[in-house]
């Protein structure tokens, strides 16, 4: 394998969190906001720190997990993990892909409609035929958009942050030069963690070709870090009026009404819709792989019709929760997921998981 390649499996993995992590809430600012914009730039900038020791920590371990038993699907890795009991996280989990299925719905609408003025469900149902593609065209195809499309997404921010320092670079400064330290940073850099976890699963079929501890352990700390990186920009964004953006359904449309650049609010709104489609796929693709895993350790063929039907059921159930709003959905549903991601997930991975990769000799 020659030398790029070999980077390429280390980023892969990377590459994908961060493209499903993104969602609705994430590329519009809405969670960035929610959670570390209220606490000031550098509360903000705290929390964000926290986020990425956790994600890079429990990814490391949970990868590492994965390629020594083996469990590509979250049903085998919760059930090597906690028996019977892990049934409580596809509990979690299928709680948390709806919710997150309902907001991307949501932000797909109002994308459109703040864009073109047209119904938001022309968004919503341009949505859901992306979702239904990628994820009925099989792993592959998705591993190949969501790292390519990585590329692109941070091509624009880029662009994005130049512009915003050129023209705001000193409103931004006096941001960070205010110090503001909000309270609860701390704990809002853990349930930003926390319930974003979650979505690991979406993720370990990126480590069927993992040859060895390190490359599973830098792996899964490369993904901490590539994960958080367009949310860092993005709070740096906000800072031209952090107070505004903080208080906004959408906090990006504050920013561009401040750069009154239509040409670069298109260019964001594209590539921000290509995230949208790659999160809800990945989230059904990680119950189409518990799924269609399950019935080949049984024995079972798998039907041609259950990718499509898993697929196009799970994106009619996120267009109906949609109806409850973009900032209701981000407020009230990911706060409660997260602790049960605490509970199930992360507090047994860090000790009974370390413990059985400990003893494996592996």
């Amino acid at each position: 394998m020659n030398a790029s390649k070999k980077w390429m499996r280390y980023l892969v993995p990377g590459f994908i969190f961060q493209s499903v992590v993104i969602g609705g809430g994430y590329g519009t600012g809405a969670e960035i906001a929610q959670y570390f914009g209220v606490k000031g730039m550098m509360g903000g900038i705290l929390g964000m720190i926290v986020t990425t020791i956790v994600w890079a920590v429990l990814c490391a371990v949970t990868f590492e997990f994965v390629r020594v038993f083996r469990t590509f699907d979250y049903n085998s890795m919760m059930g090597q993990l906690l028996g019977k009991a892990g049934v409580l996280y596809e509990i979690c989990y299928v709680v948390l892909m709806l919710i997150v299925l309902g907001v991307i719905n949501a932000t797909a609408g109002e994308m459109i409609a703040d864009l073109t003025g047209m119904n938001p469900w022309i968004g919503i149902i341009v949505l859901a035929v992306g979702i239904s593609a990628l994820v009925i065209k099989g792993t592959e195809t998705i591993e190949k958009v969501l790292s390519f499309w990585s590329y692109v997404l941070y091509a624009v921010y880029l662009l994005f942050m130049i512009i915003v320092f050129v023209k705001f670079g000193s409103n931004v400064s006096a941001e960070f030069a205010k110090g503001q330290v909000e309270s609860g940073w701390f704990v809002s850099g853990l349930q930003y963690a926390f319930y974003n976890l979650g979505i690991v699963p979406a993720l370990l079929y990126t480590m069927r070709d993992v040859k060895d501890r390190k490359e599973a352990v830098t792996c899964g700390l490369l993904a901490g870090a590539i994960g958080v990186i367009p949310a860092l920009l993005l709070l740096l964004a906000m800072g031209c009026d952090l107070a505004a953006a903080s208080a906004a359904e959408v906090p990006v449309t504050v920013i561009f009404h401040m750069l009154d650049m239509r040409w670069l609010y298109i260019l964001f709104e594209i590539v921000l819709f290509g995230t949208l489609i790659e999160t809800g796929a990945g989230f059904i693709k990680a119950v189409d792989d518990r799924i269609e895993i399950s019935y080949a350790k049984a024995g079972n063929i798998v039907p041609t019709w259950m990718r499509p039907t898993i697929t196009i059921t799970a994106v009619v159930i996120g267009i109906c929760i949609s109806t409850f709003g973009l900032t209701g959905l981000i407020a009230k549903g990911y706060g409660t997921v997260s602790w049960g991601f605490l509970a199930i997930y992360v507090i047994p991975m860090l000790t009974i998981g370390v413990y059985k990769i400990s003893k494996s000799g592996k």
